[in-house]
């Protein structure tokens, strides 16, 4: 299997002047008893061993991830944490899932939780819902050798903790920016990029030194702070140049060089609020637009798919969506109905690429971080 990363969150299709950013600004317990560490052992014979091609989702309404079956619906859910949101996938088959107090390691072979790993940041009680602190935005090495988490503090900056994947253990921690919803690596593993939704920006982070370095994301400026809706969510890494791609809207794209902090804009149509993206190594983009902000003039939830030379094709949806993958052959996306806000839906919606024919498929509670194994 090849490494994936997916990472969720969510704004619902209400008017801008209604509800703080969330777009937004800010309930649930502590995760049950980690079991004992195991690596990847064959507890199940192979003809029960989960099969390539199933979708695994992080299921922030509850304490689960789900695997999916993509034409039949959920195969089983495993606990891992209280409200779990981003999710990344291994070259090895483990996925590693931020929650709200500690990454959990699930075997996605045998579909069994074999180790938790607690955050060193003080992100206060373990809660459920749009706010809570934890972690969020969560990404994987090129190498697989190290973790990297963005953990929410409610009302403070996060941090990007590091996670041993050999050692298990979190190893460091970097200050960053508010609310990072998305964590990304560059190509070459030398940097680690947090997409901080409520204070505009980015962190860049060299993995060597653990020096970050701020760059403001803000195409429409900053005014309205923490009640604004026009905050970077998600980021994408352009395989053939390193530049981060940060859909806004459905109006902006911004390309930002992590190397320089210049940026420039390019028009996307979906004229949408947009949350999750996601890359292909061809440099297909994929934008999930969760629905207008206001009603009277924007248009409903959509997935964009933009070539690498900026041609985009627009598929409507039905309801909010929070992230999205695609199946190895590149011709099915599945989009992830969990939405951080209300509106969310306990399912995923499938959609055929070429056709533009869409089906809904149940998929867990509230699922965000999305990937195909």
């Amino acid at each position: 299997m090849k490494a994936r990363r997916a990472f969720a969150t969510g704004a619902s299709a209400v008017v801008a002047a209604a509800v703080l950013a969330g777009c937004g600004v800010g309930g649930g317990g502590p995760a049950d008893a980690a079991p004992a560490r195991a690596t990847a052992t064959a507890t199940l014979p192979a003809e029960q061993r989960t099969p390539e091609g199933t979708l695994l989702v992080a299921d922030f309404g509850s304490d689960t991830v789900t695997f999916v079956d993509p034409e039949r619906g959920p195969i089983e859910s495993v606990k891992v944490g209280t409200a779990p949101y981003g999710l990344a996938v291994g070259e090895d088959g483990r996925a590693w899932v931020a929650t709200a107090d500690a990454v959990a390691v699930v075997d996605t072979s045998t579909r069994e939780r074999v180790d938790r790993i607690p955050y060193e940041t003080d992100s206060g009680p373990a809660t459920t819902g749009e706010y809570r602190g934890g972690g969020m935005g969560i990404a994987l090495s090129p190498e697989g050798e190290h973790v990297y988490v963005g953990v929410n503090v409610p009302d403070g900056k996060g941090t990007l903790e590091v996670i041993d994947t050999e050692k298990r253990e979190v190893t460091d921690t970097v200050p960053v920016g508010r609310r990072p919803f998305d964590v990304d690596v560059s190509k070459d593993g030398r940097e680690v990029y947090a997409t901080n939704h409520d204070s505009f920006d980015v962190t860049v982070v060299r993995a060597e030194s653990l020096k970050p370095r701020r760059i403001e994301v803000a195409p429409y400026g900053t005014e309205g702070g923490l009640g604004s809706w026009l905050k970077p969510h998600y980021a994408a890494v352009r395989p053939s140049d390193g530049k981060l791609l940060l859909p806004f809207e459905g109006e902006k794209l911004v390309v930002l060089d992590p190397r320089t902090g210049e940026s420039g804009i390019e028009p996307m149509t979906a004229d949408t609020h947009q949350h999750g993206a996601r890359i292909t190594d061809e440099g297909t983009l994929f934008a999930v637009g969760t629905g207008p902000i206001d009603p009277s003039s924007d248009k409903g939830p959509s997935l964009t798919m933009r070539t690498k030379d900026g041609e985009e094709k627009v598929f409507p949806l039905e309801g909010p969506h929070e992230d999205v993958a695609v199946s190895e052959d590149g011709g099915t996306a599945y989009v992830s109905g969990g939405f951080t806000r209300d509106g969310f839906w306990n399912g995923i919606t499938v959609v055929d690429l070429e056709s533009g024919d869409t089906r809904r498929l149940p998929a867990g509670e509230r699922p965000l971080g999305i990937a195909v194994l």
